[in-house]
């Protein structure tokens, strides 16, 4: 029986990866009834929102999606449709694997880093007060009231939440992630030293939470901006790590960095019985179109799609393939060359087609 999945295409150069891990997740010889839905610039065109509700009940229809990158305006607009989408269907923990693989420029080698961040709440819960507005100064007031401590009057407002309900089901995830994949430490990453009653429950759980592991995983804790440090230092120290929402993005970037760049890091937002994935990288609007980006980071997301459904086989085929053409270095897109404008570049369809060539070949 075909698996049914949502689609989102995305935008900018979403379609043009999304049809590549389309394709290359088929050639795995895996069955799938593709339900295609918008979300994004595209959608408000359409629909008047940037997410429409039949997208968001195709996703709870089909408890599983994938989804191309679209567009969010910088300081403008509607808000990211990745953080709504997540906090919608409660898909509360980002998982985003950073590995490294031969042929793709990094000054790090044998990178093997998972980061697992809480998805749904701290700074990005959206709780915000804008500059001068009654909302604002209501908001100002009362902290003054209840802090004694001053705020300046044109000051913006953001509310950062920490519970322990969601601190709870993201460190288990973490460690139920690391136990299953055979992971040897789960570390907590926090900033405890300096907001206690936010970063400081978060490390209090996430103690609490470890000791129902012990003997099962190790685990420790770090201070945020000294992992910052510790992540270009000695990077081959850590292997899971579960951070608050802000710093889980922050950090997710940095290791995708070590390990080559948003281009080959793939990820996965979960929730119970419901998970959505998708490339971490931007919509690159000024290349839609033309052919030219690399569909890796997408495809990668596909392979984390088919270990999630139990098809461990077919993922592993398709890594090995997306291995294979990343070391072999002939098929691949302009960013994966060793210069930019090397001329024997290919184009992502043509990369795509190489991937899906190799996976032939492997039968």
């Amino acid at each position: 029986m075909a698996y049914k999945i949502t689609l989102i295409p995305g935008d900018g150069i979403g379609p043009e990866v999304s049809e590549a891990t389309k394709r290359c997740i088929e050639a795995t010889g895996i069955e799938i009834d593709w339900d295609i839905e918008i979300a994004g610039e595209s959608a408000i065109k359409d629909y008047g929102t940037p997410l429409p509700e039949q997208t968001l009940e195709s996703i709870r229809k089909n408890k599983i999606a994938i989804k191309g990158p679209v567009s969010t305006p910088v300081g403008t607009g509607f808000r990211s449709v990745n953080v709504e989408i997540r906090k919608q269907l409660d898909l509360y923990a980002c998982l985003r694997p950073c590995k490294s693989y031969e042929g793709v420029r990094s000054y790090y080698k044998n990178i093997d880093l998972v980061v697992v961040r809480e998805n749904t709440e701290d700074l990005y819960a959206g709780i915000e007060f804008k500059k001068g507005t009654k909302e604002a100064e209501a908001i100002i007031k009362k902290i003054e009231e209840l802090s004694k401590s001053k705020i300046r009057k044109d000051s913006g407002i953001s509310i950062k939440p920490i519970s322990v309900t969601a601190t709870e089901r993201i460190v288990k995830f973490a460690f139920e992630y690391a136990i299953k994949n055979k992971r040897r430490k789960v570390t907590a990453v926090h900033k405890a030293n300096i907001m206690k009653h936010t970063d400081g429950l978060f490390l209090e759980v996430s103690r609490e939470v470890a000791k129902k592991y012990a003997g099962k995983m190790e685990f420790e804790d770090r201070i945020v901006d000294n992992m910052c440090m510790q992540l270009v230092q000695k990077p081959q120290d850590y292997d899971v790590l579960v951070l608050p929402n802000l710093y889980g993005d922050i950090i997710s970037d940095l290791c995708a960095g070590l390990a080559g760049g948003l281009g080959v890091a793939a990820g996965a937002n979960i929730g119970d019985g419901i998970a959505l994935f998708e490339a971490t990288h931007g919509s690159a609007p000024k290349y839609a179109g033309k052919n030219k980006v690399n569909p890796i980071a997408m495809i990668l997301s596909g392979v984390l799609m088919l270990r999630y459904l139990g098809e461990e086989k077919r993922a592993d085929k398709l890594e090995r393939a997306v291995a294979d053409i990343i070391k072999e270095g002939k098929f691949v897109t302009y960013d994966l060359k060793a210069k930019r404008d090397d001329p024997t570049a290919v184009g992502t369809s043509e990369m795509a087609d190489a991937i899906i060539k190799k996976i032939a070949g492997s039968r």
